[in-house]
């Protein structure tokens, strides 16, 4: 029998969602999701494991919830393809967690480098919740129960997916062939395997006001491309510039394609010409970034206009995430079923079971 190729993926409803988020994994799980490769592909709102971090501010999460709804949707998610849901409608994720956590050491958590840089930059030290600290768990948990063969995320994930193979391996020999091993996919173009925010700093973060969201306006778009980092030692437009950790030219690695520079910048003939007249001087950073931002403006504007359309009926947004949820929910119980099985702790379903105890216990007291 075939093996069914099936992607998981998802992110925390914390905020709207940015163009990181868009060029390290949303974009990526569009073209997947029309490319046809796939047998089933599942996309969530990680809500559980955004409250592991954020459990004395629910509200957040609940108001984030419908705004990344309308980013997925917007970015070119379409329900009829991809199961979309909320991972806290899904009890089964939790239940597969807690059975993880006992195949898991608390020093090999510690290890996990994504975690250590997440406790640092939100100040936990020794204060860090349960929750966050088990969340590679919980993410492993969310990835198995959907037996999913490929989980598209950006590089800093790659621990976690790890640790959820780890987790896979360690199950399957304990209780048997029972769950499915993932393979990681990462984005194919460097640049965006980690876009940095505009201030040129290394992670894109609301709370470091860095971001561009995918729901800003035309206007804002503008506004915070102008503002872009790019060569502090790039004073004059004769100056030589530099390229690495040159924002601006970061993100045209991401964004920019052969036809843009006919459509905006025909004296140019390719992005390495730019970057080269850039280097040896006499390339202004502004003309740069106005050449940028054309391109994130075609690149942006339709995802803009439908995110209004969608925006327009609500109600039907959370319809989408309630049949999702319903569909999302009953292959988990399928997974959680075999899981149990596998275990013997499927105690009601086991007429074998059931039937050796009851003779077991007649002969005991010679009924």
């Amino acid at each position: 029998m075939k093996k069914e190729k099936i992607i998981l993926t998802g992110d925390r409803p914390t905020g709207k969602l940015h163009i990181g988020h868009y060029v390290g994994s949303l974009r990526r799980r569009v073209e997947l999701q029309n490319s046809g490769a796939f047998d089933k592909i599942f996309v969530f709102e990680a809500d559980g494991q955004a409250l592991t971090d954020n459990a004395e501010n629910p509200d957040k999460i609940r108001q984030n919830v419908i705004e990344v709804a309308l980013d997925y949707l917007a970015a070119g998610l379409d329900p009829t393809k991809s199961t979309i849901f909320i991972q806290s409608m899904v009890p089964e994720l939790y239940e597969l967690a807690f059975y993880f956590m006992d195949l898991v050491t608390v020093s090999r958590l510690q290890r996990n480098p994504t975690v250590k840089t997440e406790i640092q930059l939100r100040n936990f030290e020794s204060s860090v919740p349960v929750g966050f600290f088990t969340y590679p768990i919980s993410q492993a948990a969310d990835i198995a129960a959907f037996k999913a063969t490929t989980v598209p995320v950006g590089e800093d994930q790659e621990p976690m997916i790890e640790q959820a193979r780890e987790l896979v391996r360690r199950f399957n020999h304990v209780y048997g062939e029972t769950l499915v091993e993932p393979e990681i996919l990462l984005p194919d173009n460097a640049a965006c395997l980690r876009l940095p925010g505009t201030d040129g700093k290394a992670k894109m973060s609301k709370s470091l006001g860095n971001c561009i969201y995918l729901s800003d306006s035309a206007d804002e778009l503008e506004k915070k491309v102008k503002s872009m980092y790019t060569d502090p030692g790039h004073l004059r437009v004769s100056d030589p510039g530099k390229i690495e950790g040159n924002t601006v030219f970061t993100y045209l690695d991401a964004f920019c394609r052969p036809e843009h520079f006919e459509r905006y910048l025909p004296e140019y003939p390719s992005l390495d010409e730019l970057k080269a007249h850039y280097q040896r001087g006499g390339l202004g950073d502004m003309k740069v970034k106005k050449f940028l931002a054309a391109v994130m403006q075609e690149e942006f504007t339709p995802i803009r206009e439908r995110r209004r359309e969608f925006a327009k009926d609500i109600p039907a947004v959370f319809e989408m995430l309630r049949k999702g949820s319903e569909q999302a929910r009953e292959v988990a119980a399928q997974t959680m079923a075999e899981v149990r099985a596998a275990m013997r702790i499927n105690y009601f379903d086991d007429q074998e079971l059931i039937a050796s105890q009851s003779k077991r216990i007649a002969e005991e007291y010679g009924l």
